[in-house]
C-alpha cells in the first residue's frame, strides 16, 4: 500500500515538474499536438495528457477535444494543443526616440490589444512611463482580461541588478534613470499585479524572434537592429539572452566601421551607431529628416518607393558596406549560426540581399565556406513581444504560480 502511494506521489511530482517545460513548448509552437508534447517531454502518454489537462485547467492552453490526423499522416490521431485565446495577458511597453506604445500580449507572443501610442517623449522618465502604463491600464479595462505581469523595453543599456538605464542616448533622460523601479511604481499605482521587468529593446527583440520568429531553432543567434535612432545588438545562446556580468553585453553600436566617419556620442568616430542608422541613411541620400513621420519610417518608405533613384541606391550601398563590415567583425568574434536584422537593416537586406551577404563573407575569417545565414526579423513590434517574454517567464518557469 505504501509503495503504491509513493509511486502515485512520484508520478504526480513528475507531472508537476513537467508543467513549465510543457507550457514553454506550447508557447513557442514546438508542441502542436499531445503526441509531440509526449515525445518532447520524454514522458508517458498518460503523464502528457495529465500535464496538458492541468495547463488547460489553469486557463493557459486549449486541448482539442476531437483529435484529428493531419493530412498525409499515419497512426493514431492526437489532440491538438494551442494557447488559450481568452487566457491571461501581460502588459508590454516600449519607449523609443519617436514615441511609446503599450500592448497586451498573450501566450504565444500574440498581441491581444495595442494602444495607438504617442509620438513625443518628455525629458522626465516618470511622466513618460506613467503615460504608457495609463494606456496599458486602459486596454486592460476595455478587454477585461487578467494581467499577470509587465515588461518594458527601452533604447538603452539596462544595468543589472539595479534596472537602471545607463545612457539613453536619444532620449533626454538623465543617465542612470531607475527605469524599472519607476515603471514598477506606475504599474502598482494602476492596480496591475504581477512581477515587473525592464530591458534593452534590441535584447528583447532578439528574445522574441528566437522564440516566435526568424531566430527560432538557432543555437547561437545574433541580432543587430536599428531602432528609430542608433544601432543595437543582442546574442541568444541556447534560448537565453547573453547579457554579460551586469546586463551590458553586445553594445555593438560602438564598433568602428569608418575611422574617419561621423563623431559618435561615445567619443569615438565612425561607429556602427552613427554610420548605419536611419539618420545616417537619410543624410547620405541627401534627404531632410521630416517631422511628420519617424526617421525609421521615412527611411523605409524611401527604400521601398525610390530605390531606383541613383542617390538613394548609392546611399543604401554605402550603409550596407559599413553594416557588412561590422557584421563580419561580429562573426569573427561570436561565430553565430544565424544573424537576424531588424529596423532599417532589415529594409536594407530586403533591398539588396546579395550585396550585404557578400560583404560579410568577404570580410569574415571563414569566407564563403563558413557563411552564416542572414535573415530579416519577422515579428511586428518584436521589442514589445520581447518585453512580454520577460513578464511571461515566471509563469513559464512555474505555471502553478498563477493559482490564487
Amino acid at each position: 500500500m505504501n509503495g503504491k502511494v509513493t509511486t502515485n506521489r512520484t508520478k504526480l511530482e513528475r507531472g508537476r515538474s513537467a508543467l513549465g517545460p510543457a507550457l514553454e513548448l506550447v508557447h513557442t509552437g514546438r508542441a502542436p499536438t499531445r503526441a509531440v508534447l509526449t515525445a518532447e517531454l520524454g514522458v508517458t502518454r498518460a503523464t502528457a495528457g495529465a500535464v496538458a489537462a492541468e495547463l488547460e485547467a489553469l486557463g493557459l492552453i486549449q486541448v482539442d477535444s476531437s483529435p484529428g490526423a493531419a493530412a498525409g499522416s499515419q497512426g493514431r490521431p492526437s489532440h491538438r494543443l494551442s494557447v488559450n485565446d481568452q487566457g491571461p495577458v501581460v502588459l508590454a511597453a516600449q519607449v523609443h526616440a519617436d514615441g511609446f506604445r503599450a500592448a497586451l500580449i498573450g501566450l504565444g507572443g500574440r498581441a491581444v490589444a495595442t494602444s495607438p501610442g504617442c509620438v513625443t517623449i518628455s525629458a522626465d522618465p516618470a511622466q513618460v512611463l506613467g503615460a504608457v502604463v495609463d494606456e496599458g491600464a486602459a486596454l486592460l479595462r476595455d478587454t477585461g482580461l487578467r494581467c499577470v505581469g509587465a515588461g518594458l523595453a527601452v533604447p538603452s543599456a539596462v544595468a543589472e541588478p539595479d534596472g537602471t538605464a545607463l545612457k539613453p542616448p536619444y532620449l533626454a533622460w538623465p543617465a542612470g534613470a531607475p527605469v524599472r523601479d519607476i515603471f514598477a511604481d506606475r504599474v502598482r499605482a494602476a492596480g496591475i499585479v504581477g512581477p515587473v521587468f525592464a530591458g534593452n529593446d534590441v535584447n528583447l527583440a532578439a528574445l522574441a524572434e528566437h522564440r516566435h520568429g526568424a531566430g527560432r531553432g538557432a543555437q547561437h543567434l545574433l541580432c543587430v537592429a536599428t531602432g528609430h535612432r542608433g544601432v543595437g545588438g543582442a546574442l541568444v545562446l541556447d534560448g537565453r539572452l547573453h547579457t554579460g556580468s551586469s546586463g551590458l553585453a553586445l553594445e555593438v553600436g560602438h564598433l568602428t566601421v569608418h575611422p574617419e566617419g561621423r563623431p559618435c556620442y561615445c567619443g569615438s568616430r565612425g561607429c556602427l551607431d552613427v554610420e548605419t542608422d536611419p539618420l545616417a541613411f537619410l543624410t547620405a541620400a541627401g534627404r531632410t529628416p521630416g517631422p511628420e513621420v519617424s526617421l525609421l519610417q521615412q527611411s523605409r518608405d524611401i527604400l521601398r518607393t525610390e530605390y531606383d533613384d541613383p542617390g538613394v541606391r548609392i546611399a543604401a550601398q554605402e550603409v550596407v558596406d559599413r553594416l557588412g563590415l561590422g557584421l563580419a567583425g561580429l562573426v569573427n568574434i561570436l561565430n553565430p549560426d544565424r544573424i537576424i536584422l531588424g529596423g532599417l537593416h532589415r529594409a536594407l537586406l530586403d533591398a539588396d540581399p546579395e550585396r550585404l551577404r557578400a560583404v560579410v563573407a568577404d570580410r569574415s575569417l571563414w569566407g564563403r565556406s563558413g557563411g552564416v545565414p542572414i535573415l530579416p526579423c519577422t515579428l511586428d513590434h518584436n521589442s514589445l513581444v520581447g518585453a512580454a517574454e520577460l513578464a511571461w517567464q515566471p509563469v513559464l518557469d512555474d505555471p502553478l504560480s498563477l493559482v490564487g
